[in-house]
């Protein structure tokens, strides 16, 4: 019996914790619609990259150069009403090639293209989940509150960003919790 009560509040609380999360992006049907590719050319930049969507996620190749005042390739996905207020995390499942990528979080205060907070993580060769708790993002410029609300955000971002180097990486699911 004392079995039967601990199976049934693991279930309670195994679905009580599935019911905070929020699935942004399986890269299921449409998700071509839903992201775009944005490299630093239309700053001048020189980096070149492309983002492909597959059955294994989105993936984002490139060469990052900071010549010319470049230095990025990313891939958005923009959003009507924010992420769920209470959400406290990004979490991503990804692998890459060992790197460090960069997540931008753009809000409705961001006036200017580079106002955003951001989040770095390195993309190992095996999936992975990366959990980037929402606290530990930096904002850009003081015209960013202090603290990230989930509700202000109108944008993702994934990028490779600020130095030389190639760019591989995969994002198999993206979420908030």
């Amino acid at each position: 019996m004392m079995r039967l009560w601990a199976c049934a509040m693991m279930m309670v609380v195994g679905s009580a914790m599935a019911g905070s999360a929020q699935v942004i992006e399986r890269f299921d049907t449409g998700a071509n619609e839903r992201w775009r590719y944005i490299g630093d050319n239309v700053m001048g930049g020189v980096s070149s990259g492309s983002a492909q969507i597959g059955a294994d996620g989105m993936h984002l190749t490139g060469t990052v150069s900071t010549d010319n005042n470049g230095g990025f390739i990313q891939v958005r996905r923009d959003f009507a009403d924010g992420l769920a207020a209470d959400a406290t995390a990004l979490v991503l499942k990804v692998r890459g090639n060992g790197a460090r990528y960069t997540v931008f979080l753009r809000t409705r205060q961001a006036i200017l293209p580079w106002h955003n907070y951001k989040a770095t993580f390195v993309a190992g060769q095996a999936w992975s989940e990366v959990r980037l708790e929402l606290s530990g993002f930096e904002r850009s410029a003081g015209v960013l509150s202090k603290q990230l609300d989930p509700s202000d955000v109108r944008s993702v971002g994934l990028a490779a960003y600020g130095a030389d180097y190639e760019a591989d990486v995969w994002i198999g699911e993206l979420r908030v919790e």
